[in-house]
């Protein structure tokens, strides 16, 4: 159980990584994050068997439990259920994907479980990057269903706006769509921060706009990243694009946004700084410590 407004950090599936990090995470998180897809293969005939990384990870949250607990709290953020997929022919995936989250949460004890709000899965076919939804009613609607599917294995829930690069209509139209998926009770928000910037800034909107169309006493969990810029040449018109690629310190943008909505979001559990795997060598542990201990004194400061 995490208790107050903690900080959090994401355990990725990678051995360096984590033994890098783990001096940093291990005292200064109060909980942990995982992706449960990262602890599973996906085999070709469509079952899950496990990689390793969910021992792993309950070894770590053993070694760094609390005095009063057996295990750190952690928290799930899926990536690949695809709320707002709609094809029959997946729903046999999603099904599987619910029953490996189910045995996930008998050995981990997720304080909340969220996921994008996106399609990540059509036909079949994974997609790298989360997928935009049309922001209808009818679309609000099914993504309440899904949610409502996983408050049946961990009953606080939350969907996460996502860091889109392209949007059907308006992208402050998918305020709308939140406030649609909210509807069903005990449902939360997931607020990415970077996500939130990366797009006002690809996009041409203030971020403040958006925020203000949002119920942030509906948020449960702050995301805060750094990304990069897509090289010049990526594109025939040589425009460059901010990518969500968790690769670098937090921008200050972030942090201004962090500390404006923090007194705003009086249902708040848990804020969470996300590195990818891959990003992380030596010279960049002391700089993800000073953002983790920077990331506190924010937290402790707003209360």
């Amino acid at each position: 159980m995490v208790r107050g407004v903690g900080v959090g950090f994401v355990l990725q599936p990678e051995e360096r990584y984590l033994e890098l990090l783990e001096p940093v995470f291990g005292e200064l998180a109060d909980y942990f994050e995982i992706a449960p897809e990262t602890t599973w293969w996906g085999e070709a005939d469509g079952s899950l068997t496990s990689n390793g990384f969910a021992e792993r990870f309950a070894e770590l949250g053993e070694r760094w439990a609390p005095a009063s607990a057996t295990i750190k709290p952690f928290v799930a953020h899926g990536v690949g259920l695809s709320l707002g997929g709609s094809r029959p022919e997946d729903r046999p995936r999603q099904l599987r994907w619910q029953r490996r989250i189910a045995e996930d949460h008998r050995r981990f004890r997720f304080a909340w479980l969220s996921d994008h709000l996106a399609v990540t899965d059509i036909g079949g076919e994974a997609h790298a990057l989360p997928l935009p939804l049309v922001p209808t009613p009818t679309v609000a609607a099914l993504v309440r269903r899904r949610l409502a599917e996983l408050q049946s294995i961990v009953p606080a829930v939350a969907v996460e706006n996502a860091a889109h690069t392209f949007t059907f209509g308006d992208p402050l139209e998918e305020t709308e769509l939140i406030a649609g998926v909210l509807e069903l009770p005990g449902s939360h928000l997931l607020l990415d921060l970077y996500n939130l910037v990366m797009m006002a800034e690809n996009m041409g909107f203030a971020a403040a706009d958006y925020l203000a169309r949002l119920d942030l006493s509906r948020v449960i969990e702050i995301h805060i990243a750094g990304g990069s810029w897509s090289p010049d040449g990526w594109l025939p018109s040589r425009r460059s694009y901010l990518l969500d690629s968790h690769s670098s310190a937090v921008p200050e943008s972030v942090w201004t946004l962090l500390e404006r909505v923090l007194p705003r979001c009086t249902g708040l559990r848990g804020v969470t700084l996300e590195r990818m795997e891959g990003t992380v060598d030596a010279g960049d542990v002391r700089a993800i410590e000073a953002e983790l201990r920077r990331l506190r004194a924010v937290v402790e400061g707003s209360r």
